[in-house]
């Protein structure tokens, strides 16, 4: 009998000290709530063990605490989180342990705590180092923290990846060029330059139906992007997926490639996303959003989620949206279901346009098919 294939795992901390403008994700102001994080702990720990109890015995590849912002965790919880999830299933040898930080000076003075606890690569979101950037964006360090909290935390973690935000209002390719060179200079293996995004209810997409913020329209964004790949290519650092590079295959993260590769992933705390094959079919577990819905649920049944099976097609229509994302892409085995094969029609036209690789064993986006990725995942998938 085959061996199960391993999986990741994914914890959830939703608490920030400041909700940032253009953010979506599932996140409360971080304000006294100690009591209650304990209890968020507590749910998480008896949430995993919940899980293993669907999974069965696996082998263990990465954990990944998101957010939120999971620095503002307690060491002493992040460390015993870290060892539920490695006495529940089997740690490879190389286990990636990471976790996703704000560079403010009092985060960074937690480093080493969060090390001791288990934490390997730190996820540094920077986003910019221009104090006016910063300011628009909300967030609650400036460039000076900015530029600390990246050489504290080189010297304190085995791996560093850097998250920065372009294309924002007034931004010009000369300033995006040596704002990404002044973070290259600065060490990191792994850099992630996210491109400025509004998402539906933010106060950014608030504020532009206003007319008061203006981002940079298509061309200006195709430009930034164009320049982003440049210099990170000059560096030596791989576009190994739309919006990470890394200066080599060992920098790559190896949990986001669990999600892109379409592997097995457990999601624990509120509002967090699992995907699991059992018995022939594909799971989505889906964890209540709000807090307390979350730790009364554990509470209540044993387990903070709901899980729903995945049709044929709902599952191949995730594998490209997903697969697409990275430079392997996706093998048409994996998408059949969706008439996708080398010699299709619609495969065939986007071939010609430049948009995807002319691949005969797997779908592959080109560097221009990127920039236009959610437009050909739509054509494709329909």
């Amino acid at each position: 009998m085959a061996e199960p294939p391993p999986l990741g795992v994914y914890i959830h901390w939703p608490y920030c000290s400041r909700i940032c403008p253009y953010c979506d994700f599932n996140v409360v102001r971080d304000r006294g709530r100690t009591a209650e994080q304990a209890d968020l702990a507590d749910a998480i720990v008896a949430d995993l063990i919940a899980q293993r109890a669907l999974t069965g015995p696996r082998r263990l590849l990465s954990i990944f605490f998101g957010g939120g912002t999971p620095s503002l965790m307690d060491p002493v919880q992040v460390a015993r989180v870290i060892e539920t999830a490695r006495s529940l299933w089997s740690p490879v040898e190389d286990l990636e342990v990471s976790l996703e930080a704000n560079p403010t000076d009092a985060e960074a003075g937690r480093f080493p705590a969060l090390a001791a606890a288990g934490v390997a690569r730190l996820s540094l979101g920077v986003q910019s180092l221009h104090d006016e950037a910063l300011a628009l964006l909300g967030r609650n360090h400036d460039a000076g923290a900015a530029r600390r909290a990246i050489a504290v935390a080189a010297a304190t973690f085995p791996r560093l990846s850097v998250d920065l935000i372009y294309a924002r209002p007034g931004q010009t390719v000369d300033d995006w060029r040596a704002e990404l060179e002044d973070v290259l200079a600065m060490g990191p293996e792994h850099v992630s330059p996210y491109q400025l995004a509004i998402e539906a209810g933010t106060a950014f997409d608030r504020a532009v139906g206003r007319g008061q913020l203006v981002v940079p329209d298509e061309d200006r964004a195709h430009d930034l992007f164009e320049t982003t790949q440049t210099v990170l290519e000059a560096a030596g650092f791989e576009a190994y997926e739309v919006s990470n590079h890394a200066k080599g295959e060992a920098a790559r993260s190896r949990h986001n490639l669990v999600y892109w590769r379409g592997h097995d992933y457990v999601g624990v705390g509120p509002g967090a996303h699992g995907r699991l094959n059992l018995s022939g079919g594909r799971i989505a577990t889906t964890a209540h959003r709000k807090i307390a819905d979350y730790v009364g649920a554990v509470r209540e049944t044993g387990v903070g989620f709901e899980r729903e099976a995945l049709t044929p097609v709902e599952a191949a229509e995730e594998r490209l949206l997903l697969g697409l994302r990275i430079d392997d892409g996706v093998a048409f085995e994996e998408v059949a279901v969706l008439g996708l094969t080398a010699d299709a029609a619609k495969v065939r036209r986007h071939v010609e346009l430049g948009l995807l690789a002319d691949d005969p064993n797997r779908l592959r986006a080109t560097r221009a098919g990127r920039l236009v990725l959610d437009r050909l995942t739509g054509a494709l998938a329909t």
